[in-house]
């Protein structure tokens, strides 16, 4: 019988190669029927055993190297990792393999990837910190595995981990992390639904396919840093661009409106600047509301329900010295106040346009209202010196110097007027502090057609009567409104010297003063007849009306009559008592019945023509004075 250490025959060389290799599977029954086969059969088997494990090796380092074939292409992230899982089950022929991978937020693991699993609560399972196998890798960052997972620490037990492990289940659980060199990305899963002891290749397998996956993952999130520091970029780009645009117009408008001042554009080159370079329409106004310029369609800007949003906005701007964006229906509007210390002189509104206005651009409308501001500053001081010449040109008018008529001609023809057109004067009586509102007020309203003057604290107003139409009411009203207190016009005669018409007007003024008129509007002409003849003290005039009229109406007063009516009829037709009780729907008899009573009241002889003509222009005076103050 041949020794192991005897030749071979070609025979026995056969068997034993196909025994090694495993190329026949009863090759190593035949080897052991061989003469001497107990002597060198053990070291067959080993050698068998040796090529096995070299060839699944082998297999092991073709799927990884297919991997990392895989990972140089990796271009959709899940599906690698579905591929991964894969080959990890096929090569540990495990029930169930998955992938978690940790929230760095909230320290959860959340599975991501699985093969084998069947049901949905294990596929969508969400570990919370610390709980689980799957807590203890992530800490650890070393694997671990369990023979039982029963079995395992109680405390790591999460009830809806528990669940979703027995659903499937589970039994035996092998766990390797997906590693950084200075963090856990995630946990790559083997799992058996019988009791299973994994070997240390089984763990050094699994460690290498988690690598890989660590790989996809950090690849993952270096192209989405990659990406997000794209699209940064981009926005950067695009913000860049943006700013560089906004610049732009602003150096734009920032020239034009030098130029605007420089040039003496005034408001309305202002707001053809804003509009050209904006794109929108713009509407500049003063401090009341009344417009100063405007460019484009600006009807949005001036209907009574955006009213109130704008002056509103206009007062935060003012404090605030920013432009104040308004949300509306038709988009972003601006506005931007003119303001020059604590004094306002209106705002800046703009209009809706095709694109929002950015930052730049609201410093640009900030700027634009900063020249306005300093626009009506400079507007208001030259102004204010032509004023003052005014004023001293329509004080020596009404005084009529012979001396100065030829320089107060030369002067007026400067001016564009003529002293001989001058034909409406009008005084104007408002309260002190509120005297240089409304002189400003009249100088706009009269505008280059006539003067405005102050002369011992009345307003006095010359102008064409061609050019402007100065009416006393209407005068009132708008000064009332503007000053909120009471306002007394006099409407000068038409005709003659302006001094002497002047003078008139001064005379009818100090009536209505005496009258105690603190309010109202009245031509000279209404009190032109009481002026000639009385004096305008308040006291004696007063004296007068009480003496003539006083006991008429003292006596209705205690008996409830009408006799003051009855005497004001009497004077107005002429002292004849058929036509005053025709006035009054009387009959004749009622009328002098009522005379007679007056006898009583007033003494005999009132009819007589002195005393007549007394009671007459105290009734009409008194008259007057009801008609003033109910004007």
């Amino acid at each position: 019988m041949p020794s192991p250490s005897a030749p071979l025959d070609a025979e026995a060389a056969r068997l034993l190669v196909a025994a090694v290799t495993g190329t026949s599977p009863e090759a190593v029954e035949r080897v052991g029927g061989l003469p001497g086969a107990e002597g060198f059969l053990p070291a067959v088997q080993a050698a068998r055993r040796e090529v096995e494990g070299l060839r699944r090796r082998e297999n092991e380092l073709s799927a990884l190297f297919s991997s990392a074939r895989e990972l140089a292409g990796v271009r959709d992230t899940d599906a690698v990792l579905r591929r991964l899982v894969e080959r990890a089950h096929e090569m540990l022929g495990s029930d169930v393999t998955y992938l978690s991978d940790l929230d760095p937020i909230t320290g959860a693991l959340r599975v991501r990837a699985t093969y084998g699993a069947v049901t949905a609560a294990f596929r969508e399972l969400v570990v919370p910190p610390g709980r689980g196998l799957v807590g203890a890798i992530v800490e650890t960052g070393a694997p671990l595995a369990v023979s039982r997972y029963d079995d395992y620490a109680s405390d790591r037990h999460e009830p809806v981990v528990d669940d979703a492990v027995d659903a499937e289940g589970i039994v035996s659980m092998l766990g390797v992390p997906l590693r950084t060199e200075t963090a856990v990305l995630g946990v790559l899963f083997v799992a058996m639904r019988q009791e299973r002891a994994f070997s240390p290749d089984q763990i050094a397998l699994l460690s290498a396919l988690a690598d890989h996956a660590s790989v996809v993952l950090q690849t993952a999130g270096t192209l989405r840093s990659l990406q997000r520091s794209e699209e940064e970029a981009r926005a950067a780009l695009e913000q860049l661009s943006s700013h560089l645009v906004e610049r732009d117009r602003a150096n734009t408008v920032h020239q034009q409106l030098v130029s605007a001042v420089l040039g003496g554009g005034g408001f309305t080159r202002i707001a053809e600047t804003l509009a050209d370079t904006l794109g929108r329409a713009v509407r500049i106004v003063d401090e009341r509301g009344d417009q100063r310029a405007a460019v484009g369609d600006t009807d949005g800007l001036s209907r009574d329900d955006a009213g109130a949003a704008l002056a509103a906005a206009a007062e935060t701007s003012r404090g605030s010295g920013h432009a104040e964006p308004i949300a509306s229906p038709s988009g972003q509007r601006v506005v931007a106040a003119l303001a020059a210390g604590t004094r306002s002189f209106g705002a800046v509104h703009i209009e809706a346009g095709a694109f929002e206005l950015g930052a730049v651009d609201l410093r640009t409308v900030e700027r634009a209202a900063q020249v306005g501001a300093l626009l009506a500053l400079s507007e208001e001081a030259v102004a204010e010196s032509q004023q003052r010449q005014h004023l001293d040109l329509v004080a020596d008018i009404v005084r009529d110097a012979t001396e100065r008529r030829g320089d107060v001609a030369a002067r007026l023809r400067r001016l564009g007027l003529d002293l001989d057109t001058l034909d409406r004067l009008l005084l104007v009586v408002v309260p002190g502090d509120r005297r240089l509102d409304a002189l400003r007020l009249l100088t706009r309203r009269i505008g280059a057609s006539g003067l405005v003057g102050d002369i011992d604290g009345t307003l006095v107003v010359l102008a064409d009567g061609a050019r402007t139409q100065p009416d006393a009411a209407a005068t009132r009203r708008a000064v009332g409104d503007l000053v909120g207190a009471s306002v007394i016009v006099v409407e000068g005669p038409r005709t003659g010297a302006i001094g002497k018409r002047y003078d008139l007007a001064r005379r009818a003024l100090r009536i209505v003063g005496a009258l105690g008129i603190a309010d109202g509007a009245v031509t000279t002409d209404e009190l032109l007849p009481y002026a000639a003849v009385l004096d305008a003290d308040q006291a004696a005039l007063q004296g007068f009306l009480d003496a003539a009229i006083g006991p008429v109406r003292a006596y209705d007063a205690e008996r409830g009559t009408e006799l003051l009516a009855t005497l004001r009829a009497f004077v107005r037709h002429g002292g004849s008592p058929t036509r005053a009780a025709r006035a009054l729907v009387f009959h004749p008899n009622t009328i002098l019945q009522r005379l007679e009573r007056l006898d009583r009241v007033l003494g005999e002889g009132w009819r007589a023509d002195e005393r007549l003509f007394r009671l007459s222009l105290a009734v009409r005076l008194d008259e007057l004075r009801e008609q003033l103050g109910s004007r």
